[in-house]
């Protein structure tokens, strides 16, 4: 063997030992298996794209006994008090900016955390978003983060804090938040970078939350901290309303215990969780009619049907957003509704392929294994329920209580 190709081997050696060494590093770890992972994801999609939305099935309702239904466990100290004030009208400032959080620019797929993180800050909370990430989304692949999930964490680690979400928000309501002092997270929709696509057929469409500190009147727009895009950022009231719209106009705001009362205040009759999804449900209703071609009217209009378990009709108001055929391909990711809605309206065959599209799109969803988990269950595939719910576990970190009791249910 020559000296030059000994001095190759060991060369190439050392680079394999370095890279070892390295990957034991956790960033560079999560780094390097998640660019893996989204190379596997686009070449799949490559050869078998999950294409549009599925439109719904003929109905074929299956008659099944009341206690096939699983229950949904909802995560601790989640009471919401039910007593609505009156709401306060002061002229509102036509400028309002608060101080801007310590800037956290999001690791892959966790603006949930991030834009939760931030926001804390501006109450003295010293973490940071993998602090969070580590009780509601430990799993890197884990692609989403749910409000109740955020609202979990702030309720239950930060306990000298207090949270609230709602629907159907308007500028209003956010003007009047950021005028009291309280910053606001919205949940809305962003433009993925082409680098992120899932495949060349990929809509770049995703779910996204913003934290609202500021606003100007005269020229009209928010100022927000974006995780994905960047710091002191600004969006034009037109464009924030558009992106708001697809998440039923949620949003969540921060507060210390002692000051719930002017929260009250600001949110008057919305203070209630049930008047609040009654008047959301009016509007989505009114939207429906405004324009009969608006999927996410008709989304909105399911989803809130279905708060009130009133999930025939919103099986129907899903049914009709799906035919209009203008759904994102990760609509399923985010919002879970329609699984609830075909489930309890006994509609296996559409619960079955909404969620067998949606891990197509998404295959580390613990919520789509989850409720594909309830389909099989209902085909008598006792076998592949339980395997579906293990896998939902796996993509919770083990802490996914709706899993467990699907395991227990069928035990």
């Amino acid at each position: 063997m020559s000296n030059r190709t000994k001095t190759i081997l060991i060369a190439l050696g050392g680079s394999l030992l370095l890279a070892v060494f390295l990957y034991q590093i956790p960033a560079v770890k999560a780094a390097a298996s998640w660019r893996t992972e989204k190379f596997i994801i686009y070449a799949k999609n490559v050869i078998d794209p999950p294409g549009p939305v599925p439109t719904a099935l003929p109905v074929t309702p299956v008659p099944v006994t009341p206690t096939a239904a699983p229950t949904r466990t909802p995560p601790a100290n989640t009471a919401q008090p039910t007593i609505p004030p009156t709401s306060t009208s002061a002229p509102l400032p036509a400028q309002v900016s608060l101080p801007s959080p310590p800037y956290e620019q999001q690791t892959p797929n966790n603006c949930g955390p991030a834009t939760l993180s931030m926001a804390m800050h501006l109450y003295g909370w010293e973490g940071d978003q993998e602090q969070i990430a580590a009780q509601i989304k430990p799993v890197l692949q884990d692609r989403n983060v749910n409000p109740e999930e955020m609202a979990y964490y702030v309720r239950n680690f930060a306990g000298w804090l207090n949270i609230q979400y709602r629907v159907a928000g308007d500028l209003t309501i956010l003007k009047k938040l950021l005028a009291a002092r309280y910053p606001v997270i919205v949940e809305s929709v962003t433009g993925l970078d082409p680098n992120d696509a899932l495949g060349p057929n990929d809509d770049l469409w995703a779910a996204h939350y913003l934290l609202l500190t500021g606003y100007d009147d005269a020229a009209q727009e928010f100022t927000v901290q974006d995780s994905y895009h960047g710091a002191d950022m600004t969006i034009s009231y037109e464009q924030l309303e558009a992106e708001w719209a697809p998440f039923n106009n949620l949003y969540m705001v921060l507060y210390f215990p002692q000051n719930e009362a002017e929260l009250q205040s600001l949110l008057g009759a919305d203070w209630d969780p049930d008047a609040n999804r009654q008047r959301a449900l009016d509007e989505a209703q009114a939207a429906t009619v405004a324009d009969p071609e608006n999927a996410f009217a008709w989304f909105n209009l399911g989803s809130d049907l279905v708060y009130f378990e009133r999930y025939s009709e919103a099986a129907q108001a899903y049914d009709r957003s799906r035919e209009i055929g203008s759904l994102p391909m990760r609509m399923f990711r985010y919002q879970f509704g329609p699984f609830l809605a075909y489930f309890h309206s006994n509609r296996n065959d559409d619960l079955l392929a909404l969620t067998d599209y949606a891990r197509g799109v998404t295959e580390m969803s613990e919520e789509a294994w989850l409720w594909y988990g309830w389909a099989l269950y209902r085909q008598g595939d006792f076998n592949g329920a339980r395997e579906a719910w293990n896998k939902a576990l796996s993509i919770n970190n083990s802490s996914y209580a709706d899993a467990h009791n699907a395991l227990q249910y069928v035990q």
